[in-house]
């Protein structure tokens, strides 16, 4: 099972794959989806939508992970983020994946045990929950990977919940 993190932004999108091999998570790849700012924004949008259709054909995911922007200071980050966001979904739900969506508080308390956790505690807690050497960069990559972690990780849970008559 292939989870696809996605750090949606329209300058940087960060993606990670992430797999479970036994009980172990494995990182498979990750990468940066960058578009110019001097490129007009339908254009940009066109870009990341062929390069998320193209990761998603290429493995095949079961489950996308978007993180969710809960908080942005300056709205026309947001609205860039928002928009790179809805492009993901849109490319989730066209291969018919799973979808699920995490706020980067939610994925430092899951990974790191605390909300308020720097860029950095989060490359060092993926770096050792993904057997890597070095902490992934730049941010984005680790910000994606965390999330497909924090996807596979919760997912024990998630099906006992589910078997229980909980919500999914």
């Amino acid at each position: 099972m292939f989870v696809l993190g996605i750090d949606p932004g329209l300058s940087r999108c960060g993606y990670g794959i992430v797999t479970r091999r036994g009980s172990k998570l494995v990182a498979v790849a990750g990468g940066v989806i960058s578009t110019p700012p001097t490129v007009p924004l339908h254009r940009r949008l066109r870009v990341l939508s062929d390069e998320l259709r193209s990761l998603v054909a290429e493995y095949r995911p079961e489950a996308v992970v978007v993180e969710r922007v809960f908080f942005q200071v300056n709205a026309r980050t947001a609205m860039a983020t928002g928009q790179a966001a809805g492009v993901a979904l849109v490319a989730a739900a066209e291969a018919e994946c799973e979808v699920a969506q995490y706020t980067s508080n939610e994925v430092k308390v899951a990974l790191v045990g605390y909300g308020g956790a720097t860029k950095d505690q989060v490359q060092r807690m993926v770096a050792s929950v993904l057997g890597l050497a070095e902490p992934p960069r730049p941010p984005d990559v680790a910000d994606a990977l965390a999330l497909a972690a924090c996807y596979l990780t919760s997912q024990p849970l998630r099906r006992a919940v589910a078997a229980a008559g909980g919500p999914p």
